[in-house]
């Protein structure tokens, strides 16, 4: 029986590598000289420390175009609130990796309520979708690329 499951995930590596280049733009750049601006990433939250608010945006920007460039999506990020303080800005941004429950059973929902002829199984933080036929599992997956969910899906360990 053909399935294929539904993911969320990015490359850790990869992650790593664009906060390190993000930190040696801000360390070259001149408005930013100065300031002890830098990223620190641990596990998956990343911390932005600098001086006031709005480097702190630049720096986010920053941040959003080393990692795009190094293929990870955006939509995995999730930014916390800033704490702007007397002597300085901070600002988490955390890396979102699989699919949470409240997702998962509104994709599941949303693939049930298309009457197709498939099983869908919530398995820890993936969705596995199995059916008889590949066609039906195909239209799963061009129904899920149109759904907006706010999280970068990935289909993968197709089976048939």
């Amino acid at each position: 029986m053909p399935s294929f499951d539904v993911v969320s995930d990015f490359d850790s590596h990869e992650a790593n590598n664009g906060v390190d280049q993000a930190n040696r733009e801000v360390n070259t750049r001149f408005d930013f000289k100065g300031t002890g601006s830098k990223y620190e990433i641990e596990e998956q939250v990343i911390t932005m420390t600098t001086q006031s608010d709005f480097q702190l945006k630049q720096m986010l920007d920053i941040l959003h175009q080393k990692l795009s460039k190094r293929g990870i999506n955006i939509a995995c990020l999730e930014e916390q609130e800033a704490e702007v303080t007397n002597n300085g800005a901070h600002q988490q941004v955390i890396l979102r990796r699989g699919i949470d429950a409240d997702r998962a059973r509104k994709l599941v929902k949303q693939i049930k309520a298309k009457k197709l002829k498939v099983q869908t199984a919530i398995q820890g933080d993936k969705l596995r979708v199995s059916g008889k036929k590949r066609d039906d599992l195909q239209n799963v997956i061009a129904m899920l690329k149109e759904f907006e969910i706010g999280l970068p899906l990935q289909y993968e360990n197709f089976r048939d």
